[in-house]
């Protein structure tokens, strides 16, 4: 249990660390879909 917790606050910490990364990544990736969804219209 005690391993699960840590490991579960080390992934948090990522996560807060990351979050402007993947939010970013995030934002790419919906432009590239958006495009090639105009781009079939």
């Amino acid at each position: 249990m005690q391993t699960m917790t840590k490991g579960f606050r080390g992934v948090s910490t990522l996560v807060t660390l990351n979050w402007d990364r993947m939010l970013t990544t995030a934002a790419m990736i919906a432009a590239l879909y958006a495009g090639a969804y105009l781009a079939l219209i």
